[in-house]
């Protein structure tokens, strides 16, 4: 134990130093970014999303510590959280005209929300709330509430019925859920953040791809959980975070097949990385509020070998004929559901053994959008699966296919997972994906 300790101590100083680092934004150069980006979004993205829902009033009301996870991506860069009760209160006045964008609260929040209420001047907060609602008297006052999407549904029973309190009866029987909008906001994906969002995820293939080389692996010696925790240092050495812990796993001849259960279960045993073993891992970063979800393969070399075996790589080609599959039935309007059906049996007529668990991922990693599959309901999904795709919007494309491998005497599972974007008639992969394993060690180009 005490030598294997030793050997990785010298393996991990070694790695700290393998690789330069990737270009990362000071935090100042950041919030820069964030703010701009913001303010773009407003104005090009959240009028076609209200009047796609034709709704005229959102209303998002949060507590500090409490925060609808909408909420969030309103805020400016140096605001972490919403201050006592902040309400933003946007209101589309007509076709041609600006959005009206107001922070009935204590503070302005940032420069698109304007300031809308003092106490001194307007008397008490929820009274002032309804005061201006009713000057403008909208058609529909939508609120984040959704039986389906719980980055929707994100007012508070208490703050809901301040809301009710403070309107006439007639404004009342106004209120509608806000499911549309908060999910189309959350989900679409400006020109400008289609820009940077190429680099985060080149970033995070780049400490990927760190992690499953020998600068991070000494077979016979390195763990699979020492990997999983390398990602976690070196994702925080760079000043970024994570929202999810990173999983490492290892498939091997000598192993029994398990279900996908029983896969997820051991993703945190640790298991000794050992030549000819095929790894797998599950990472992701978050930069500039966007998330990537990322899962790739690495296979160990075996003394002699200067390349993986042919059939783990047909194994590879046969999750990349997956990932065709799926994507080639990326229609504007099909829902996740019809999606994942398609494609299921599009697999099945290839002889692909497949199963599909596909997300959206911008804001958040399981973020808001049409659901296509879960690992468990390869039949559908009821509510989430049902919502419809649209255009400029981003996918996890995650997904495994099963292939036999005689040299194995069993099947290799391929677990693939990389971000893509649909601009409405095609999807393009952020930072492409991967087509051929990473090599423990890297072999020489010469050789």
């Amino acid at each position: 134990m005490k030598f294997r300790l030793a050997m990785l101590a010298i393996v991990l100083a070694i790695a700290g130093t393998a690789m330069a680092d990737p270009k990362i934004l000071s935090m100042r150069e950041r919030a820069e970014v964030i703010d701009n980006v913001l303010a773009g979004r407003v104005q090009s993205v959240l009028p076609g999303i209200m009047r796609r829902s034709d709704i005229d009033m959102w209303l998002i009301i949060s507590r500090e510590y409490n925060e609808d996870p909408v909420i969030r991506t309103f805020l400016p860069s140096t605001w972490h959280a919403a201050r006592r009760t902040t309400i933003l209160l946007i209101y589309d006045s007509a076709e041609g005209q600006p959005l009206e964008t107001l922070a009935v609260s204590r503070y302005a929040v940032g420069d698109t929300f304007k300031k809308a209420w003092d106490r001194e001047q307007d008397g008490e907060q929820w009274q002032h709330l309804g005061k201006l609602i009713a000057e403008r008297q909208p058609k529909k006052i939508a609120v984040n509430t959704s039986d389906n999407f719980a980055l929707a549904d994100g007012i508070s029973h208490t703050e809901y019925g301040k809301l009710m309190e403070v309107l006439t009866p007639e404004l009342q029987a106004r209120v509608v859920s806000a499911e549309n909008i908060a999910i189309g906001w959350l989900e679409t994906r400006s020109a400008e953040e289609m820009q940077i969002y190429p680099q985060i995820c080149r970033i995070a293939h780049e400490i990927l791809a760190e992690g499953l080389s020998e600068a991070v692996i000494q077979p016979g010696i390195t763990t699979t959980n020492d990997v999983s925790w390398w990602y976690r240092e070196r994702i925080r050495e760079l000043k970024l975070t994570t929202w999810f812990h990173p999983s490492v796993s290892v498939q091997r001849a000598e192993q029994a097949v398990v279900d996908m259960k029983t896969a997820i279960e051991s993703q945190d045993d640790d298991v000794v990385i050992l030549p000819g073993d095929l790894i797998h891992v599950d990472f992701g970063i978050t930069y500039l509020r966007l998330n990537t979800d990322t899962q790739q393969h690495a296979y160990v070399l075996r003394p002699g070998e200067s390349d993986a075996p042919k059939e783990l790589k047909r194994a590879l080609e046969r999750g990349n004929r997956l990932q065709d599959i799926l994507t080639s039935r990326f229609v504007t309007g099909r829902t996740g559901n019809d999606i994942l059906a398609q494609s299921l049996a599009q697999a099945k007529k290839e002889g692909i053994v497949a199963s599909i668990y596909t997300h959206p991922i911008g804001y958040h990693g399981h973020a808001a959008g049409p659901t296509i599959g879960m690992w468990d309901q390869q039949q559908g999904v009821p509510g989430n699966g049902d919502y419809p795709m649209y255009p400029d919007t981003a996918y996890s494309i995650e997904l495994y296919a099963e292939t036999e491998v005689a040299a194995w005497g069993k099947a290799v599972r391929i677990s693939l997972e990389e971000d893509a974007f649909f601009d409405g008639e095609k999807t393009w992969y952020i930072d492409g994906r991967q087509k051929a394993f990473h090599l423990i060690p890297r072999v020489p180009a010469t050789q």
